[in-house]
């Protein structure tokens, strides 16, 4: 519909102040003529006043204008917390008779927003529901002038708050139709405290509360730490309780608590809570002890002195007990050896025991040596790197440590050059796979590339006992193994040439990475474990890689938080790893077992805060809606309001209504401009009057 307006308006031809001086002077004439008795003053005052209203310039202004229809919000939340307790049909049927209401108003137009379905930047998700970054964005293109009101239906739950509107007042106002009942119970387990990360060895304290109309009920507690149920227990209810959770690996360790439904539960969803907590290790505490100087020692020194995470020990034997040259003691600058503080008093305090080249010379007694191969029985680990004196008959073989080592020498030092070659069990364990200039296999183990390390030209031979072996040498010989013994790791290096790589010479090699990983894996490192089921979340992206030392890739069955199972081949990526990817749509912790090895993953927002708390409540909306002049509506208890267009300035709610502002805004879509007064008409009626004045005083 196109409307019309005419209005008044000046473009004066000179400033207003000398129109008032002209004014002000003229009239101050014309009393004074007329104060003479002057008989022509009325007609001296119409010229004067054409005159000066000349001056002004009056115009008519006539607009062509272009109403523009009112807008209606209707704000649909349509969050997770609206499927319990019948919500979500009482929201269609509320909504289906708001839509048919609105239908019949006029120069009414109406936006739907769903907060929470997801899809959207207001999407219910990590953040839950938020209704007012929703209703911020639809205003984003509602001028002031237009908005009629704004109609949510949900449940009351917000979790963001008035301030995401950026400090715009709706000046409308919002009628909140409420999908749940009043007084409603629900019980709810709260995180109220609960640490990132964890040290491996050690407890991490969390802290929950169970959350329960009744003060004084004893809840049933269970919990399960990766899987593995715990005890369960009975915790009274709106206390805080600390529960000490073990940190026992690397990596994510995952926690599911469970609260016992309550007597008028909403949902058992907020009963149970999830936790991750990342296990991380301490300073890892590394004794090296180097039986001579030579010109290895230097290589794992540096190597280990390096990693931020190592706080190393380190004892070079300089001087054995056998050896007499008649120097008094006095006059010599060695520290003497802490044989029993080290290896008796303080052993347990280390994560890492390397012996580098060190033999039998009366300096560690059998009894310190039965305690190393405790420590590792008990969960130690123990890295043997050896040299010649392992081939004779000093070595270590021959004394109780001979028990944890993987091989036996044969009395052999193979002294020929050769350049180390990964096994096929190497190429498959991730201390050796992949590494920079080492051979490539393809998936199904065939060489495409040739190794480019540099040489070598001493190995111990010996024969292998248990364990794997991950690199060999000159003829094939073992040269690397790795191998559990106990509750510990063993490693041993067959040769003392690692060195000549740290110079760089034949163009050198990994040697930094083989042995920070060597030294890794014998500390568990979960990234180095040779047989693993790891599972990556990346948004809604699942990654399952399995890694296999004999090659054996069985099929992954997954299952989704609602019970539902799926298989999952895998495709093979390298010599003992597959892969599979998977989308999912589910949020909540995902299980996955080949058979053998098991994984929890959590996809998506632990605890969702939509859950938080399920009650219906008018706590965030009611104070908006009242400042507003809207209303608050039980829909679960009351008929939905009818609503009526009201005008501006009226009352906008009433006992079983609802009011939408009418605004009349409009656009302007023409101009016209007519003079008042135009020149010739000015200049007549000028001249008549001054010629009626005349003729009036004349006469």
């Amino acid at each position: 519909m196109i409307g019309a307006a005419v209005g008044l308006d000046f473009s004066p031809m000179v400033p207003w102040w000398v129109i008032g001086t002209l004014a002000a002077v003229g009239f101050a004439l014309v009393i004074y003529t007329a104060s003479m008795r002057g008989r022509g003053a009325v007609w001296r005052s119409l010229a004067l006043l054409v005159l000066l209203t000349a001056l002004a310039n009056p115009y008519l202004i006539a607009e062509d204008r272009d109403p523009r229809d009112d807008v209606a919000v209707l704000l649909l939340d349509e969050s997770t917390s609206q499927s319990i307790d019948g919500r979500a049909e009482r929201a269609a049927e509320i909504t289906e008779e708001l839509k048919r209401q609105l239908g019949g108003l006029d120069d009414l137009e109406l936006r739907t927003v769903a907060v929470g379905g997801g899809s959207g930047r207001a999407a219910s998700g990590r953040d839950g529901t938020r209704l007012f970054t929703a209703l911020r964005d639809v205003l984003d293109d509602v001028p002031q002038g237009r908005l009629a009101g704004v109609i949510a239906v949900t449940d009351g739950q917000s979790h963001d708050r008035v301030e995401e509107l950026g400090g715009r007042e709706l000046g409308a106002p919002l009628h909140v139709i409420l999908t749940g009942r009043k007084g409603e119970r629900d019980r709810r387990l709260v995180i109220e405290h609960v640490p990132s990360f964890g040290v491996v060895g050690r407890t991490v304290t969390a802290k929950i509360r169970i959350e329960d109309a009744d003060e004084t009920a004893a809840v049933p507690f269970s919990m399960s730490i990766d899987g593995v149920p715990r005890p369960d227990a009975v915790i009274r209810a709106n206390q805080v309780v600390e529960i000490e959770i073990p940190i026992d690996h690397g990596g994510e360790t995952i926690i599911e608590m469970m609260a016992g439904p309550g007597p008028d539960e909403l949902t058992e969803k907020n009963n149970r809570a999830v936790l991750a907590i990342n296990g991380v290790r301490d300073r890892l505490r590394v004794l090296l002890v180097s039986g001579a100087p030579h010109a290895g020692e230097r290589t794992w020194r540096d190597l280990l002195k390096a990693d931020p995470s190592v706080d190393l020990v380190h004892f070079t034997i300089l001087r054995p007990p056998e050896k007499q040259d008649g120097t008094p003691v006095r006059e010599l600058s060695l520290i003497a050896f802490p044989v029993r503080e080290l290896f008796e008093l303080k052993l347990d305090e280390f994560d890492l025991i390397i012996f580098d080249q060190y033999q039998r010379r009366g300096v560690l007694p059998r009894s310190y040596l039965r305690n190393i191969v405790e420590f590792v029985r008990n969960g130690g680990a123990f890295l043997e790197a050896s040299g010649p004196p392992f081939a004779s008959r000093l070595s270590l073989a021959n004394t109780p440590l001979g028990e944890v080592l993987p091989a036996m020498p044969t009395g052999d030092i193979v002294e020929q050059p050769f350049r180390p070659a990964t096994t096929p069990d190497g190429h498959r364990h991730p201390v050796t796979a992949d590494l920079p200039g080492g051979s490539v296999l393809d998936a199904d183990g065939a060489e495409t590339v040739a190794p480019t390390w540099g040489r070598w030209f001493r190995q111990i031979e010996a024969d292998v006992l248990r364990g794997v072996v991950l690199m060999e040498g000159a003829e094939g010989r073992p040269l690397l193994i790795l191998d559990r013994f106990g509750e510990g790791r063993v490693a041993h290096l067959l040769t003392d040439q690692m060195w000549l790589w740290t110079r760089g010479f034949d163009g050198g090699g990994p040697q930094a990475e083989i042995l920070r990983r060597t030294a890794h894996w014998l500390m568990r490192e979960p990234d180095l474990e040779e047989n693993d089921l790891r599972v990556r979340v990346k948004g809604d992206r699942i990654d399952v890689t399995r890694r296999s030392l004999d090659g054996e890739l069985p099929d992954v069955t997954m299952t989704l938080p609602d019970g539902t199972q799926l298989t999952l081949p895998l495709s093979r990526t390298g010599p003992g790893r597959g892969q599979a990817s998977f989308t999912t749509d589910q949020v909540g912790l995902h299980a996955f077992t080949d058979g053998t090895l098991s994984k929890l993953a959590a996809v998506g927002a632990l605890n969702p805060v939509e859950f938080s708390d399920v009650r219906t409540t008018d706590e965030w909306l009611g104070p908006l809606a009242q400042q507003t002049g809207g209303s608050v509506t039980w829909g679960a208890e009351e008929d939905s309001p009818s609503l009526r267009r009201v005008r501006a300035g009226r009352a906008t709610s009433g006992r079983d209504w609802a009011g939408l502002v009418r605004n009349e805004d409009y656009i302007v879509t023409g101009v016209q401009t007519v003079p008042l007064l135009p020149g010739v008409l000015v200049l007549l009626l000028v001249i008549g009057g001054i010629i009626m004045a005349w003729r009036r005083e004349a006469g």
